[in-house]
């Protein structure tokens, strides 16, 4: 047995590639195991009809054995799974029917036929019930033959072979055919909780990278947006109405030529980290970053339904974040400001490093407002100031001239006139 298991082991790593999928893997295994068994069990046979002193049925068993092992050692130089496995099904079946029939009738040889069960029971366990069926049939075909042979043709009771050693060949038939069953039944079963066990492995696994991957979409685009993108539906909005801020930091790019590019990225980031904790906190969506400017926009979702005061109260605090900062070199920080409420259009831009972006005259006026600003002055349009005075405070009308639309008419947000509980700093 130690060597017969030390031989299937070295042609399992022969005929299994790295490359089969874990089900052929487990096919292979399967039917190279159940070709060891039934050599074994065949040289078991022709031991025990020696020591009883039969004689012509040992060429059967025998005759399994070499050809058996001739398919095996096809298999193992060709590597055609197929072939080999029709061949040692199509022996698992026959062969028992043709012992029975040289040993005379059922009882006789101890309905050695029941190893024929192995060729569906294979099937059926290598492939599924469906590719079992021909196989089945066919065992119920021969097995129905034989009683016809035996009904009509054996009419004597003088077996010829003592009624012990008949029932002891029906005690070993039916405890080895149900000892292989069981061990290529148990070995599938084990085997398939291990896949099983591994695919959930790898489903937990694809869940987290799919949570990762669904956190690293909703950083770049509002959650609308990526749900849409996910479906593979374009994305091309208009909104009637938002509020959209441009925030620059006032004389960055000076700034940077003084400090190391790791140095530039360190405060940006850390400047844009304290920008995005507060829109969150509002209910903005943060558009994007281009170099030290920072675009947010609000009425983009329900879910903030006085978004023109949760830009002014953004504005405000990102103001008020940025009082007293200072660079590595020492060298103050500082913002200006632009907002703009009106109509926008709203898209995915390009196939490839896509970003949700906006575009239409109210995008153009608050850019145009925030580069027209003072340090720590933000700037609103004449829409804007509408929806917010009353509740803030304003100074101006001023004017600013922006490039194809003229003067365009602004107010520089100053504070609150009244605490807003709707919107706490």
């Amino acid at each position: 047995m130690e060597g017969l298991g030390n031989l299937l082991q070295s042609a399992g790593r022969a005929v299994i590639a790295d490359t089969d999928s874990d089900e052929l893997k487990v096919q292979k295994t399967l039917a190279i195991l159940a070709c060891g068994l039934m050599i074994f069990a065949a040289g078991l046979w022709m031991v025990i009809y020696t020591a009883l002193g039969i004689r012509f049925e040992i060429l059967v068993p025998l005759g399994f054995q070499v050809v058996s092992a001739s398919t095996l050692i096809y298999y193992l130089k060709t590597g055609n799974f197929v072939a080999f496995r029709f061949a040692q099904v199509s022996l698992f079946l026959f062969v028992p029917f043709i012992m029975q029939w040289g040993m005379g009738n059922f009882v006789t040889a101890s309905a050695v036929m029941l190893w024929a069960l192995l060729a569906p029971v294979g099937v059926m366990v290598l492939h599924g019930p469906r590719e079992s069926i021909p196989w089945f049939i066919a065992y119920i075909i021969l097995t129905a033959v034989s009683g016809f042979f035996d009904y009509f043709i054996s009419g004597s009771n003088d077996y010829g072979v003592p009624m012990r050693t008949i029932a002891l060949f029906f005690v070993l038939n039916f405890a080895a055919i149900s000892t292989i069953v069981y061990l290529l039944i148990s070995y599938f079963v084990r085997e398939r909780q291990r896949l099983a066990i591994a695919l959930q492995v790898s489903h937990d696994q694809l869940s987290v990278e799919q949570a990762k991957s669904e956190r690293l979409l909703l950083n770049v685009l509002p959650p609308r947006v990526a749900e849409r993108l996910k479906r593979l539906d374009s994305v091309a909005d208009g909104y009637a109405d938002v509020t959209v801020m441009f925030a620059d930091i006032v004389n960055f790019t000076g700034v940077a030529e003084e400090l190391a590019p790791g140095d530039v990225i360190y405060l940006l980031n850390e400047l844009f980290t304290g920008f995005d904790e507060v829109a969150a906190h509002h209910g903005i969506e943060k558009i994007k970053t281009i170099g030290d400017a920072y675009m947010a926009v609000g009425g983009l979702n329900e879910s903030t339904p006085d978004y023109t005061a949760a830009i002014g109260e953004m504005a405000l605090q990102i103001v008020q974040f940025m009082h007293g900062r200072r660079t590595p070199n020492g060298a103050p920080l500082g913002l200006h400001i632009g907002i703009a409420t009106g109509p926008v259009g709203a898209g995915v831009i390009g196939r490839t490093k896509f970003a949700y972006d906006l575009w239409g005259n109210t995008v153009n006026v608050a850019s145009r407002l925030s580069s027209s600003a003072e340090i720590g002055q933000i700037a609103v349009d004449e829409t804007t100031y509408k929806r917010l005075r009353g509740r803030y405070r304003f100074e101006g009308p001023n004017f600013v001239a922006a490039k194809g639309k003229g003067q365009i008419t602004c107010y520089l947000l100053t504070g609150r006139l009244i605490p807003d509980t709707r919107h706490p700093s």
